[in-house]
């Protein structure tokens, strides 16, 4: 990402990160409090956007539930929509689709996300750092607070800081695990003792951790140092990418404003407050130009307009805008690259609207008993032993059966004889499939089973049978 402000020197910035000081230690980011128009709808917005996340878990369509990501038992409800790890190749397109429309809105918009919707950003500007405001005061103030000896004023906010840190952590690793395992098992976790839930309660304690030390300690550098998204920057935006940006054509030269004093040469419209890096979570000048650690946040658009009210200037010396509008005045949106990217995603939209439309209510797997070959009777048949997994994809009980297709064949059921599926359930059984031991005509035979769901056919399912080798 090259810099097309021929006023700066497009390598001094870059050598080094401003989270880290010269000697290689962190240097802490005291953003000073900010207020304008962007902060204000980004607000609005963080309260829409955060209404959602933790009303997610307890939304329920039929008395399931709208969200669930159970990795555990590989189980995805995604807008009421269930997926089993037989839906792999559903998921994957859905993994696609995300990617390529993050690319495609990333080419035009920059990392709008990251300062609007992120859920990093959220919690963090949104949540504890109005909270940090609120008890500790603006940057000047946390840096004294921070600086000071460990007195009773001191030991006070910062006890109820974490207090309040710490409270929060856990409604949100509460609110994850919900996802995760479902509110119910959540709420059975949360009701008995740890010791009956202890993997439950480990697992909540981890996430809590977790997020205490991302929002408290860790905060600008999740997204600096470990999100990748940042970094993709140098491959997905281009000079028509819109992002926030310093308009250097009419800035530079910057410099103070004097009153009552006749400037020697003429200067821009910049009067270098640099108010503009004081109020950057990520502490970077955006004066400089696009840099990987701007995360979109337009705090320094809302205070940079308020500096040109004082100074009687136009607003938008910071702007949504694009290299190629600074330079030329024109925003071009609709680029060759942009294109590709739309069409690859109707492309993706298109195909996994028509999995879906294809998919099988019913998944069934059989495979013959690991470790066995087969068995003579007494009766002179011959009989496999198979295991079957059933899984019903829909939310209704299904009523599930296996004919084989040969009459030579047929089936004996283990245990309970009526395989009926409750929804959303997965059933694994057992049966043999028997035949007379004179219809064998090979060792090894192919057969084929009917799969019929609610006495309706629905699938083939291919296996094979082992018998005896045939006597020439």
């Amino acid at each position: 990402m090259s810099t097309k402000n021929p006023h700066l020197d497009p390598n001094k910035f870059r050598d080094s990160l401003g989270t880290v000081k010269d000697d290689g230690k962190r240097n802490w980011i005291y953003p000073k409090k900010v207020s304008g128009k962007f902060y204000k709808w980004r607000t609005y917005l963080s309260w829409v956007l955060l209404a959602i996340l933790f009303a997610g878990p307890f939304i329920q369509v039929g008395g399931r539930p709208y969200m669930l990501f159970n990795i555990f038992e590989r189980k995805f409800i995604i807008f009421g929509a269930a997926f089993w790890p037989q839906d792999t190749h559903l998921l994957i397109f859905l993994l696609l689709i995300f990617f390529v429309f993050i690319i495609l809105f990333t080419a035009v918009f920059g990392r709008v996300f990251c300062g609007w919707a992120c859920p990093q950003t959220l919690f963090m500007e949104m949540v504890f750092r109005k909270i940090e405001y609120l008890i500790e005061g603006d940057a000047n103030q946390q840096r004294k607070l921070n600086a000071m000896p460990w007195t009773g004023e001191k030991i006070w906010k910062k006890g109820l800081k974490m207090t309040i840190f710490v409270i929060i952590s856990l409604l949100i690793s509460h609110i994850v695990m919900a996802y995760l395992i479902g509110v119910d098992q959540v709420k059975e976790i949360v009701s008995q003792p740890p010791s009956a839930h202890m993997a439950g309660f480990i697992g909540l304690m981890a996430f809590t951790g977790i997020f205490l030390f991302v929002f408290s300690w860790f905060r600008e550098q999740a997204c600096i140092v470990v999100c990748p998204y940042g970094r993709l920057q140098g491959v997905l935006l281009d000079a028509n990418t819109i992002n926030v940006t310093y308009d250097h054509v009419r800035g530079e030269p910057r410099g103070p404003i004097r009153k009552n004093k006749i400037e020697e040469s003429p200067k821009g419209d910049c009067v270098d407050c640099s108010l503009c890096v004081q109020v950057c979570p990520t502490g970077i000048d955006i004066r400089n130009g696009v840099q990987m650690e701007c995360v979109n946040c337009t705090a320094c658009i809302d205070v940079c307009d308020e500096v040109m009210d004082k100074v009687e200037r136009p607003r938008g010396l910071i702007r949504y805008a694009s290299d190629n509008s600074v330079l030329q005045g024109t925003q071009k949106l609709i680029t060759p690259r942009v294109k590709l990217y739309s069409f690859l995603l109707v492309l993706l939209v298109g195909a996994f609207v028509a999995l879906i439309a294809t998919r099988d209510d019913l998944g069934a797997t059989v495979t013959r008993f690991r470790g066995m070959t087969y068995q003579a009777r007494e009766t002179g048949e011959i009989s496999n032993l198979y295991e079957v997994t059933f899984i019903n994809k829909t939310f209704d009980s299904q009523s599930v059966t296996l004919e084989p297709e040969d009459d030579k064949y047929r089936i004996e059921v283990v245990g309970d004889q009526n395989w009926t599926l409750d929804g959303q359930e997965k059933f694994e059984g057992r049966f043999f499939i028997v035949t007379d031991a004179e219809s064998i005509k090979t060792n090894q035979e192919n057969i084929v089973l009917y799969l019929t769901q609610n006495g309706e056919v629905i699938d083939k399912i291919k296996t094979s049978f082992v018998g005896p080798i045939a006597k020439k």
